[in-house]
């Protein structure tokens, strides 16, 4: 009977460890293949940063949002590079990095992961929250819509920080309503989505 369960089961078994294999290589191939060239600088850039357990996985998806990896990228509105930097906001950037104008380089692949997860560290000093997922979800609403619209919304709803608290507050301070969907889809599609196709290369954000 023993034997017989076996041999009942195995193809089955088989059947899981395939889907799983496929499902696994499926993931895999949903990250863009200029992605990969990028995942040793990406990587050494954000633990300059963020120390040696930075959520790599986590930036990787929002230059995957923010550009599909392509440092030629031009928005609609100007934004540039991989990080989508906006002319005024690259200037300023440099400015506060004491970077020349020749090493100003939005369409610069290496510049352009630097500034992110740069400009990500200077968010953070800036924002709060009650978790590490609050917080890197209030520095990718200011990454996507501005510091002092999320600190006004902070406001309101202080002492509390998490995010569905704040979320709750867009469009009560100083940020039109209009707005609102792209800003808090940003931060969910980043961390609740995209970043579990990076999960490879470090640690992920998690809720708490």
């Amino acid at each position: 009977m023993k034997h017989f369960l076996s041999a009942l089961l195995l193809p089955i078994i088989i059947v899981v460890a395939l889907f799983a294999i496929a499902c696994g290589v499926a993931k895999a191939n949903d990250i863009p293949s200029a992605a990969r060239q990028h995942r040793g600088d990406l990587t050494r850039i954000a633990r300059a940063s963020f120390g040696l357990d930075a959520p790599v996985p986590a930036f990787a998806a929002q230059l995957h949002q923010e550009s599909g990896w392509n440092p030629g990228a031009v928005s609609t509105v100007g934004a540039k590079g991989m990080a989508q930097f906006m002319p005024a906001t690259a200037q300023w950037w440099c400015a506060l990095n004491k970077l020349s104008a020749t090493d100003c380089q939005p369409t610069n692949s290496v510049w352009a992961m630097r500034a992110l997860v740069g400009y990500d560290y200077w968010l953070m000093q800036r924002v709060a929250g009650e978790s590490e997922f609050d917080l890197y979800w209030a520095t990718l609403r200011s990454y996507n819509g501005g510091l002092g619209h999320w600190q006004n919304e902070a406001a309101k709803v202080r002492p509390a920080l998490n995010h569905a608290a704040i979320d709750a507050a867009c469009g009560r301070a100083s940020r039109a309503k209009l707005h609102c969907p792209e800003n808090l889809g940003y931060p969910d599609r980043i961390l609740n989505r995209l970043q579990r196709r990076y999960a490879a290369w470090g640690r992920t954000v998690e809720p708490t």
